[in-house]
């Protein structure tokens, strides 16, 4: 089933970056940069940002990322506001130029 996220929709947003240069200082710096710009974006009912766990190597694991970021907003409305919050566009601005790739996957979560 697909479906349009109604405006009072709680919304699931997880990222998933993987970088150019994945040192153990540039991971922390993703991570401190996350939570200095995006934890205190009104709308927010949950945030947490951290590495991979290297040692869970199932076959079914997803391991081609560095830093996973999951925030889950209140409403469509907070996550669309998020979106162009200016404190998300300072953070994309400063960090983009690090990252190999980023996915996003959205969800409508019950």
């Amino acid at each position: 089933m697909t479906a349009n996220a109604p405006a009072s929709a709680t919304i699931a947003h997880m990222v998933y970056f993987t970088l150019k240069e994945p040192s153990s200082g540039a991971q922390q710096k993703l991570m401190d940069d996350c939570r200095r710009y995006l934890k205190e974006i009104p709308g927010i009912a949950f945030f947490a940002v951290g590495p991979r766990v290297a040692d869970l190597e199932r076959s079914v694991n997803v391991r081609d990322f560095h830093i996973g970021l999951h925030v889950v907003f209140n409403s469509r409305k907070a996550h669309d506001d998020y979106q162009v919050d200016s404190r998300h566009q300072q953070f994309i601005a400063e960090n983009k130029e690090t990252w190999q790739q980023v996915r996003i996957f959205d969800c409508v979560i019950a």
